[in-house]
């Protein structure tokens, strides 16, 4: 595979968890073609929480990556005016550009969001609204895909993000291999609310986990808000309360989307029929899977084999 060079540029200020997010999903691995470099305007950064990183790069090896990413910073702000030329530099040549949190508003002010969709951490996303009005903010996302540009909002939404990446460049079973690396969470499509109310189980509550878990081993078979509620020992309305709760989907659009995500593990990684896929995964008939595919990846499960196949 050819070299992807990712630079990712920590600005002053930046926040160590938004940083190590790219560093780690990004490090070199010999299934990956990833080369990652941890850049700064100057030799050393001072993080959010006082203590210093060493850059191994600079300007110039932000100019030469394939992929850029600006993990967030605090306080979010208006960053030095080097940053921005560099930054819009790099747009310039065509290369994809990622803001991780609150990331985005280095890319915003270098003119990168202009006309895009966006968004941030939730508890900045007013003030990023108003301090960018040509940017089409995204309240409720985990991130945003606008082809070459991805942003993503809080934090931990960034590993959503780069798996997002990964998932895009070399497919699902790659990213999932990643993803078990890091004890990441199941993918997330970008559409679900950055925002859960409820991301550990109140006490005296019992979380849902063991009930996707189950479910997870059971896609090929009819899964009903009744099967699952029954599994759960609760209510209906209770299962669709906490649902949301923990996962910030409907348990519909969570099946739909674990579904999705096992047909494209059997097309990267066998060579079945196209009807035997979707029934596998439990989409019933290939006119569905066909139809769930272009709706939510804009492709078809035979395009998708072709780019993928191992």
């Amino acid at each position: 595979m050819a070299v992807h060079r990712v630079a990712v540029l920590a600005l002053d200020g930046v926040t160590p968890l938004d940083l190590s997010i790219p560093a780690q999903i990004f490090s070199a691995r010999s299934e990956t073609p990833y080369e990652m470099t941890l850049c700064a305007l100057t030799p050393t950064v001072r993080t959010s929480v006082g203590f210093t990183v060493a850059a191994a790069g600079g300007p110039a090896q932000v100019r030469a990556a394939d992929t850029v990413i600006v993990p967030g910073c605090e306080p979010p702000g208006r960053p030095p005016e080097a940053a921005i030329e560099v930054l819009a530099q790099v747009r310039d040549q065509g290369k994809r550009m990622v803001s991780i949190c609150t990331g985005a508003f280095a890319l915003a002010a270098a003119g990168i969001l202009d006309g895009l969709r966006a968004t941030t951490h939730w508890q900045y996303i007013d003030d990023f609204e108003q301090d960018f009005p040509a940017v089409r903010v995204e309240r409720d996302v985990l991130y945003v895909d606008e082809g070459e540009v991805l942003s993503s909002a809080g934090v931990c939404c960034g590993i959503d993000l780069c798996l997002h990446i990964v998932r895009r460049d070399l497919g699902a079973v790659t990213a999932n291999r990643i993803a078990r690396g890091v004890v990441a969470a199941p993918h997330r499509e970008g559409g679900q609310a950055q925002y859960v109310p409820a991301p550990v189980p109140v006490a005296g509550e019992t979380s849902l986990s063991d009930t996707r878990g189950w479910a997870l081993q059971r896609l090929g078979e009819p899964l009903t808000l009744r099967l699952l509620a029954r599994h759960a020992g609760v209510s209906r309305r209770t299962l669709m309360r906490r649902f949301a709760e923990e996962t910030g989907t409907t348990p519909l659009q969570w099946l739909l989307n674990a579904r999705l995500g096992r047909a494209r593990e059997l097309l990267e990684t066998t060579d079945h029929p196209i009807d035997h896929i979707a029934r596998d995964c439990g989409l019933g008939t290939a006119a569905n899977l066909r139809l769930h595919f272009r709706r939510a990846l804009g492709t078809t499960p035979t395009a998708y084999r072709r780019t993928f196949t191992r």
